[in-house]
C-alpha cells in the first residue's frame, strides 16, 4: 500500500538562494580558484611523500592553512 506520509517525510529540505542575490555572486568567482590551488598544494605535499597514501586529510588541511591563511 501506498504511504503518502512516508514519501513526504523522506524528502530533504533543500535551502533555495536566488540566482542574482548579491553575496553568491560576489562569492562564486574567488572560492573556485581557491579549491583549486588547494586541490594542487594537496597534490604536491602528496607527491613529496613518495606518494604513500593514508594521510591525503592531512595533506588536504595543510594546503587550506597555506592558501587561506594570509
Amino acid at each position: 500500500m501506498f504511504d503518502s506520509k512516508a514519501q513526504k517525510q523522506s524528502k530533504a529540505n533543500i535551502a533555495v538562494t536566488p540566482k542574482n542575490s548579491p553575496a553568491k555572486l560576489a562569492m562564486m568567482p574567488d572560492i573556485v580558484p581557491q579549491q583549486d590551488r588547494i586541490r594542487e598544494r594537496a597534490y604536491e605535499l602528496y607527491e613529496s611523500r613518495g606518494r604513500e597514501p593514508g594521510q591525503d586529510e592531512q595533506d588536504w588541511l595543510r594546503a587550506e592553512r597555506e592558501i587561506l591563511t594570509p
